[in-house]
């Protein structure tokens, strides 16, 4: 592999983070394509694990600061070091601007962080790339103004949802590009502006190559096993699960797996404990993946129950259900945003209305009733993923765009 220095910055808002695996598969994928970049993070890890994904990756990581207050000295040499550039005074009309429509004293930090961004980059670097739409691209947006180098952007999900339009609008135009992981999301963003052709559908995919095989799921004693994944925040719907669980026929005989962790841990132990079913429930934290493929070797059904959250934030297409797709685990999830661009309800998955826990329990039901239904519905949900869900097709889709705009 070469050793030539980097001609791109990536910039996350955090980074390794467990529950961002798919940025991860991309990052390496775009390594083995022959680009060099270095990875900027708006903020340090939290989760004190990686997946094994993250150590392929050779790119450096850089940190900028994650409070401005704790690094002056590094904030100001940025800000004296870019006030000489032409295009410093744009990113500051810009961010005055912006400033001035949304009062939020994250906007200060943004620029702080952008200002350092542009001094510290490797000198050759000739195109920014952020995943998400929101802070990263905001950071990524002025410090492009200030080093007069294109950029791009991936979004997402909560992103999407929960930027406003104009900023949205703006950021669009100012782009030489951006992607997102669904049709939903593609879409909304399309509309949005008068050259909807800048945004492309790419989904994210799989690798396979690199996943466990799916394990042999034949009939086992004991509790019919249902498995989540995914953080404990709103969107994710899992005190509807619980109130799911907690209805289910006293004959049938069930224990609950999570994965992850989230801001609503607390709430959902006790809403476990005001249920009764405490004793059912096995809370595993945030876990590395290959603890998650293991948890889905021996799980007979997995559920993610997303909704739309107060705030308008939602899931787009989340990776974890591809996952459990690649392990012919049966999946039950909801009708919301792009999770009907990969399982069609009845033909390779069940999907309930959103914020319904009756329906939820029902299906669950129907599903611990029905092996043979559960067999189908994976075997096909599998055919569908390793046709359309590939991670080859997404990566290089990304890669071109990258290399046609920060050519020499």
């Amino acid at each position: 592999m070469s050793d030539d220095p980097p001609t791109v910055a990536v910039i996350l808002k955090g980074y390794p983070r467990l529950s961002e695996t798919f940025i991860a598969q991309e990052l390496h994928g775009l390594e083995q394509r022959g680009l060099r970049f270095d990875i900027w993070s708006l903020r340090h890890p939290t989760d004190g694990q990686e997946h094994p994904v993250h150590g392929q990756i050779r790119a450096k990581r850089r940190y900028l600061p994650g409070y401005l207050r704790r690094e002056p000295l590094r904030v100001l040499r940025a800000l004296g070091s870019q006030c000489w550039r032409a295009g410093f005074w744009r990113a500051v009309a810009v961010w005055l601007r912006d400033l001035a429509r949304a009062r939020d004293l994250n906007r200060i930090r943004r620029f702080g962080q952008a200002a350092v961004l542009a001094r510290e980059v490797s000198p050759g670097t000739r195109f920014f790339y952020a995943h998400f739409l929101h802070t990263p691209a905001s950071v990524t947006r002025y410090a492009a103004m200030m080093r007069g180098v294109p950029w791009g952007f991936s979004a997402h999900a909560k992103d999407i949802w929960t930027t406003t339009e104009w900023e949205k609008r703006e950021k669009i135009a100012d782009a030489a590009f951006g992607v997102t992981c669904t049709r939903y999301g593609a879409e909304t963003l399309q509309a949005l502006v008068d050259t909807p052709e800048k945004v492309a559908l790419v989904y994210h995919g799989l690798d396979l190559s690199a996943l466990p095989p799916p394990p042999d799921r034949a009939l086992h004693a004991g509790p019919f096993r249902i498995l989540s994944v995914g953080r404990l925040v709103e969107k994710k719907g899992y005190d509807l699960l619980l109130s799911a669980l907690a209805g289910l026929p006293d004959s049938l005989d069930w224990r609950f797996i999570h994965i992850g962790g989230g801001e609503l841990k607390n709430a959902v132990r006790e809403q476990t404990e005001s249920l009764g079913i405490a004793d059912r429930i096995d809370w595993r934290g945030a876990q590395d993946r290959e603890a998650v493929f293991a948890a889905m070797a021996e799980a007979d059904l997995f559920v993610l129950p997303s909704r739309i959250a107060a705030s308008g934030d939602r899931d787009g297409l989340p990776n974890v259900l591809m996952e459990a797709a690649s392990q012919k685990l049966p999946v039950l999830s909801t009708a919301v945003s792009a999770i009907p661009e990969f399982v069609e309800n009845g033909v390779s998955g069940t999907l309930v209305p959103p914020d319904n826990a009756d329906a939820l329990r029902d299906a669950l039901a129907g599903l611990a009733a029905d092996p043979q239904g559960r067999a189908a519905f994976a075997e096909r949900l599998y055919q569908r993923l390793v046709d359309d869900f590939g991670a080859d097709a997404g990566i290089e889709a990304v890669a071109q765009r990258i290399r046609a705009n920060s050519a020499p």
